[in-house]
C-alpha cells in the first residue's frame, strides 16, 4: 500500500484559506504594493529634483560675481531663482553686533561669525565671515573682530535658514543654531535688513589659515535617489510576485479539495 507524499498530506491538512483570509491577504498586498510604488515614484521625482539643485547650484556657484540684490529686489527673492548667486557688496561692519552660530563643518564643530554690513544706502546685509572652531577664539577674541572701515565681500547669497532639528534657537542666552535673519537682525536691534545673508568666499591672500574661515558652503549634495527608487519599485515587485504565488496555491488547493469530494 502506497503512502501519500509529504506535500499532499499537507495540502489536505490545510485545506485552501477561507474568502476573509483571502480578502485580508489581498487588502494588504494592496496597500504594501501601493505604497512601495508611491515612495518609488517620490524618489523618481526627487532624483529629477536633485539633479536640477546640483546644476542649478555649479551654474550660480561658478558664474561671474554680481551686486548684491538691494532692497527693492528683496520681495522678489527666491530660493529657487537666487540662492548661491556669487555676489558682491561693499560697506562697512558693525563689530558690536555679531553673532556666533552653531556649525558643524569639515573642520569640526564652532560656530559662523555672523556680521552685519552697512552698505552705501544704509541698509544692513548679514554676512557670514566664515568659520570658527571651538575654543580657537574666545566671543571677545581680537581674532573675531570684523575689520574697521571699508570692506568689499565676495560670497554666496543664501536665504535666512529658520529651522534646525531639534534646537532653537535662544537669543536671550545668546545660543544659536540656524542663521535665521529676522531673528537676529530683531535679537542686534537692526532695522532695513536683506532677508538673506552672504557666505563669504574664502580669503586667499597669502594662503594661510586665519579665523573666521571662509569658503565653507556646502555645495555638493548627497544623490542616493536611484537606489532608493529601485529599492521601493524591488520591494513592490516582490510583493507582486508573493500575491500571484500565493493566488496560484490557493487555486491548486481548490482544485484538490474539488477533487476530493465524494461523488454525489
Amino acid at each position: 500500500m502506497s503512502r501519500p507524499d509529504a506535500p499532499a498530506m499537507m495540502d489536505a491538512s490545510r485545506g485552501p484559506r477561507g474568502p476573509l483570509a483571502l480578502v485580508a491577504l489581498a487588502a494588504l498586498a494592496l496597500v504594501f504594493f501601493t505604497g512601495f510604488i508611491a515612495l518609488g515614484t517620490w524618489q523618481v521625482h526627487r532624483l529629477h529634483w536633485k539633479h536640477e539643485l546640483i546644476a542649478r547650484v555649479d551654474r550660480r556657484v561658478h558664474a561671474p560675481v554680481v551686486d548684491a540684490p538691494g532692497p527693492a529686489q528683496w520681495a522678489h527673492l527666491t530660493a529657487d531663482a537666487d540662492e548661491y548667486r556669487h555676489v558682491r557688496l561693499s560697506g562697512m561692519y558693525l563689530p558690536d553686533r555679531q553673532t556666533l552660530v552653531w556649525a558643524s563643518t569639515e573642520l569640526g564643530n564652532g560656530y559662523w561669525a555672523m556680521a552685519p554690513l552697512r552698505v552705501a544706502d544704509g541698509s544692513v546685509v548679514l554676512v557670514n565671515r566664515g568659520f570658527v572652531p571651538t575654543g580657537e577664539c574666545s566671543p571677545g577674541a581680537s581674532c573675531l573682530v570684523p575689520p574697521g572701515g571699508t570692506a568689499t565681500v565676495t560670497g554666496l547669497l543664501r536665504m535666512s535658514q529658520t529651522w534646525a532639528f531639534l534646537r532653537h534657537n535662544d537669543p536671550a542666552h545668546e545660543r544659536w543654531y540656524t542663521r535665521d535673519v529676522q531673528a537676529i537682525a530683531a535679537a542686534r536691534g537692526l532695522t532695513d535688513v536683506a532677508p538673506y545673508f552672504v557666505d563669504a568666499d574664502a580669503a586667499t591672500a597669502d594662503g594661510k589659515r586665519r579665523w573666521p574661515q571662509g569658503g565653507l558652503t556646502v555645495i555638493t549634495f548627497a544623490d542616493n535617489h536611484l537606489a532608493y527608487l529601485i529599492t521601493w519599485y524591488l520591494l513592490a515587485l516582490m510583493v507582486a510576485v508573493a500575491a500571484v504565488y500565493v493566488g496560484r496555491e490557493e487555486y491548486r488547493l481548490r482544485c484538490i479539495a474539488r477533487a476530493t469530494l465524494p461523488a454525489p
